[in-house]
């Protein structure tokens, strides 16, 4: 195995040091959101029930992995938001926030005494972010808002797989990755409007379903203008050929992608056919596509006489566009994944060694930096009380009520 760079947990100033976030989000989306801004030097303050986050519960041979990469360089305040003193020092605690993330079901959040009305009255420049499956209004509002609901309504999973087969969901959170990325730039750009041009802050709201849509890109045009749907093509496009994944004989697969008029050309006389270039039903894009089949099975013939290492090195030496198809084992080997340290080694007590990915984006001024790894549930219980003036005594008392909560493992006050 080809070791990768091991790394310490760092803490030093970042873009966003300074801004202060109250996430109460669960699962992907939110930790997605709140993740890429503690890379940057955001404090995330993670306000958890009595019972964790939800990714707690989601482990790998017993070990909350989810958490460890999705939590990192956060904080873990633990409230039972049922209780109303609870939620007094969480009002108190937006007092004095940049921003507020949570992903209740909508109507959720007024019904807990914490409605962006008052959220507002209480700091009028706080950036609220209400993450939901379908957004704070319309007909399917309260209906559960899980991604992988969205993947299926959004159109993604009509279009993903192979004609003669069921629809195929996607086997990542999809949609909660896009809205969590999506809900960060939309924090940002609100956070600006503070910051910049002395606004108010703004209620954001990010539904599941909205970016995955948008990602589609022209879907809803296309449909409009042709009154086609088009059907599941597997590995093909419906806008371009030859694009499709080969076999090649070692049973590896290789991705290739030459959706310009001269790519197609240089890929067709690279494999030894110059007689189709000039042949009417793969002259052009449009005919290519006419003629797909037969188009790939002088490409497909081509590949699998050879290796995957063997049709790089070919392709490459051609310049024609094509690349592997890895699998994670094969990924966490690549020199250039390694060279420019997209994953990296950090110390972990459970697992010894935790791969996780870098900061993304990368800034060449102000870079990200992944901060301490993820808390125990309420470790910075007292920590973050202190600040509104409550001493040990009082934290005590508040640990007796059960109005905050720890896990088992010591908090380091």
């Amino acid at each position: 195995m080809t070791e990768i760079k091991r790394r310490t947990y760092k803490s030093g100033r970042g873009a966003l040091n300074g801004v202060r976030i109250l996430d109460l989000s669960r699962l992907v989306a939110g930790n997605v959101l709140t993740q890429m801004l503690a890379d940057f030097g955001a404090e995330v303050i993670k306000v958890e029930p009595p019972a964790g986050d939800t990714l707690r519960g989601w482990k790998t041979q017993g070990i909350s992995v989810h958490w460890k990469i999705y939590s990192r360089g956060k904080k873990s305040l633990c409230l039972d938001l049922k209780s109303s003193k609870a939620v007094e020092l969480l009002c108190d605690l937006a007092a004095d926030s940049d921003m507020f993330i949570e992903s209740f079901r909508p109507g959720t959040l007024e019904s807990m005494g914490l409605s962006p009305n008052l959220l507002h009255a209480r700091n009028p420049k706080l950036v609220i972010v209400r993450i939901s499956g379908w957004g704070q209004d319309g007909p399917y509002r309260r209906r559960p808002g899980f991604g992988t609901l969205v993947e299926g309504m959004s159109g993604f999973a009509a279009m993903n797989g192979f004609a003669d087969r069921e629809p195929v969901l996607p086997p990542m959170y999809l949609a909660d990755s896009l809205a969590g990325l999506t809900g960060a730039a939309a924090a940002m750009i609100a956070l600006r409007e503070v910051e910049t041009n002395g606004g108010n802050g703004q209620i954001i709201d990010m539904p599941l379903f909205d970016p995955l849509f948008t990602a589609l890109g022209p879907h809803a045009a296309i449909h409009r203008l042709s009154g086609v749907i088009p059907p599941r093509t597997g590995s093909r496009s419906n806008n371009s050929a030859p694009r499709n994944a080969f076999c090649c004989n070692d049973g590896a697969y290789v991705a290739v992608s030459a959706s310009t008029e001269k790519m197609a050309h240089r890929l067709l006389r690279a494999i030894g056919r110059p007689d189709m270039v000039d042949d009417p039903r793969f002259a052009t894009n449009t005919a290519r596509l006419e003629n797909v089949g037969d188009l790939e099975k002088p490409i497909a013939a081509f590949i699998a006489q050879r290796t995957l290492a063997e049709n790089m090195v070919f392709f490459e030496a051609a310049e024609v566009t094509i690349g592997p198809i890895y699998d994670i084992a094969q990924i966490v080997e690549d020199p250039h994944v390694l060279e420019r340290e997209v994953i990296a080694s950090y110390p972990d007590p459970e697992m010894g060694e935790l791969l996780m990915h870098h900061v993304v984006p990368r800034l060449s001024g102000t870079p990200g930096a992944i901060g301490e790894p993820a808390p125990a549930l309420g470790q910075h219980n007292f920590e973050i009380l202190r600040r509104l003036g409550v001493d040990e005594c009082t934290y005590a008392e508040l640990l007796a009520q059960g109005v905050v909560a720890v896990s088992s493992i010591k908090e380091g006050h």
